[in-house]
């Protein structure tokens, strides 16, 4: 089995989401067996900035699940999303 990295999109509720808390609270957020690769920040609209989060993880059925799980449980956020999976070489 590999391994695959996945770009998750974490989208804030409003422009005034603090994001240095919001990557502190996704660094404490990742579960075991899942890397964290970066968090990179994307300008969308009117000042709202989502978080694109690259993790790492097994080549399995269900291989984001328990990021995602956790990630949607943080505060301030209002959607997420996986907009990209590929196998590492």
């Amino acid at each position: 089995m590999g391994e695959v990295v996945a770009t998750i999109k974490l989208m804030p509720e409003s422009p005034e989401v603090d994001l240095e808390a919001l990557k502190e609270e996704v660094r404490a957020r990742i579960p075991e067996g899942t890397e964290l690769h970066r968090i990179d920040e994307e300008p969308i609209a009117f000042g709202l900035v989502a978080l694109n989060v690259m993790v790492v993880v097994d080549d399995a059925e269900g291989g984001t699940e328990a990021a995602e799980e956790n990630l949607a449980g943080i505060e301030g956020i209002s959607n997420i999303e996986v907009t990209d999976v590929r196998r590492l070489m």
